[in-house]
Protein backbone atom coordinates (compact mmCIF):
# COMPACT_ATOMS: atom_id res chain seq x y z
CA UNK A 1 0.00 0.00 0.00
CA UNK A 2 2.98 2.59 0.96
CA UNK A 3 4.15 1.95 -2.73
CA UNK A 4 1.00 3.09 -4.29
CA UNK A 5 1.40 6.01 -2.05
CA UNK A 6 4.69 6.41 -3.41
CA UNK A 7 4.06 5.80 -7.00
CA UNK A 8 0.95 8.54 -6.91
CA UNK A 9 3.06 11.10 -5.42
CA UNK A 10 5.89 10.60 -7.38
CA UNK A 11 3.25 10.73 -10.28
CA UNK A 12 2.10 14.35 -9.16
CA UNK A 13 5.15 16.12 -8.55
CA UNK A 14 6.07 15.08 -11.58
CA UNK A 15 2.50 16.77 -12.98
CA UNK A 16 3.50 20.07 -10.70
CA UNK A 17 6.89 20.38 -12.72
CA UNK A 18 5.57 19.97 -15.57
CA UNK A 19 3.33 22.40 -15.71
CA UNK A 20 5.41 24.83 -14.31
CA UNK A 21 7.84 24.34 -17.10
CA UNK A 22 5.21 24.55 -19.66
CA UNK A 23 4.38 27.96 -18.30
CA UNK A 24 7.84 29.04 -18.81
CA UNK A 25 8.08 28.24 -21.99
CA UNK A 26 8.32 30.34 -25.26
CA UNK A 27 4.75 30.55 -26.50
CA UNK A 28 5.85 30.17 -30.35
CA UNK A 29 8.69 27.80 -30.43
CA UNK A 30 8.19 26.20 -27.00
CA UNK A 31 11.84 26.30 -25.76
CA UNK A 32 12.19 27.29 -22.29
CA UNK A 33 13.09 30.62 -21.24
CA UNK A 34 16.25 31.06 -19.13
CA UNK A 35 18.28 34.43 -18.99
CA UNK A 36 21.29 32.25 -20.77
CA UNK A 37 23.94 34.20 -21.93
CA UNK A 38 25.59 32.83 -25.52
CA UNK A 39 28.98 34.85 -26.02
CA UNK A 40 32.66 34.00 -27.52
CA UNK A 41 34.79 34.23 -24.67
CA UNK A 42 37.69 36.74 -24.51
CA UNK A 43 35.96 39.00 -26.66
CA UNK A 44 34.55 42.55 -25.93
CA UNK A 45 31.53 43.09 -27.32
CA UNK A 46 28.52 45.79 -27.42
CA UNK A 47 25.01 45.54 -26.80
CA UNK A 48 23.25 45.82 -29.99
CA UNK A 49 20.19 47.33 -28.54
CA UNK A 50 17.33 45.33 -29.89
CA UNK A 51 14.22 45.14 -28.01
CA UNK A 52 11.87 42.70 -30.48
CA UNK A 53 13.25 38.99 -30.96
CA UNK A 54 14.82 39.14 -34.30
CA UNK A 55 13.72 35.71 -35.42
CA UNK A 56 10.16 35.63 -33.73
CA UNK A 57 9.09 39.66 -33.46
CA UNK A 58 8.35 39.22 -30.10
CA UNK A 59 9.11 42.12 -27.44
CA UNK A 60 12.34 41.08 -25.20
CA UNK A 61 11.63 40.38 -21.51
CA UNK A 62 14.70 41.64 -19.68
CA UNK A 63 14.00 38.87 -17.03
CA UNK A 64 13.81 35.73 -19.40
CA UNK A 65 15.98 36.98 -22.68
CA UNK A 66 18.71 34.98 -24.18
CA UNK A 67 21.48 36.64 -25.63
CA UNK A 68 23.94 35.72 -28.10
CA UNK A 69 27.30 37.18 -29.48
CA UNK A 70 27.67 37.74 -33.73
CA UNK A 71 31.01 40.06 -35.09
CA UNK A 72 31.36 41.55 -32.00
CA UNK A 73 27.58 42.51 -31.03
CA UNK A 74 25.62 40.95 -28.44
CA UNK A 75 21.71 40.23 -29.63
CA UNK A 76 18.65 39.98 -27.61
CA UNK A 77 16.13 36.86 -28.39
CA UNK A 78 13.16 36.27 -26.59
CA UNK A 79 13.86 32.74 -25.53
CA UNK A 80 17.35 30.59 -25.52
CA UNK A 81 15.56 28.46 -28.65
CA UNK A 82 15.75 31.32 -31.01
CA UNK A 83 19.47 31.36 -31.13
CA UNK A 84 19.81 28.23 -33.20
CA UNK A 85 17.41 29.81 -35.95
CA UNK A 86 19.37 33.01 -35.79
CA UNK A 87 23.05 31.03 -35.81
CA UNK A 88 21.43 29.23 -39.14
CA UNK A 89 21.25 32.59 -41.11
CA UNK A 90 22.92 35.21 -38.54
CA UNK A 91 23.19 37.79 -41.09
CA UNK A 92 19.44 37.87 -42.06
CA UNK A 93 18.83 38.53 -38.48
CA UNK A 94 21.53 40.72 -37.73
CA UNK A 95 20.16 43.01 -40.85
CA UNK A 96 16.71 42.77 -38.99
CA UNK A 97 17.85 44.43 -35.79
CA UNK A 98 19.81 46.79 -38.06
CA UNK A 99 16.52 47.90 -39.27
CA UNK A 100 14.44 47.71 -36.14
CA UNK A 101 17.11 50.23 -34.93
CA UNK A 102 16.89 52.75 -37.82
CA UNK A 103 13.22 52.33 -37.73
CA UNK A 104 13.49 53.21 -33.98
CA UNK A 105 15.58 56.05 -34.67
CA UNK A 106 13.69 57.41 -37.47
CA UNK A 107 10.33 57.79 -35.40
CA UNK A 108 11.78 58.97 -32.96
CA UNK A 109 11.36 55.96 -30.13
CA UNK A 110 13.87 55.52 -27.60
CA UNK A 111 16.14 52.41 -28.51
Amino acid sequence: MKNIYLIILGLAVFTVIGIGLAFASCGECGQANTAAKYSVSGSVAIDAGNKICPVLGDPIDEETKATYEYQGKIYNFCCAGCIGTFKKESQKYADKVSQELESAQTNGAPK
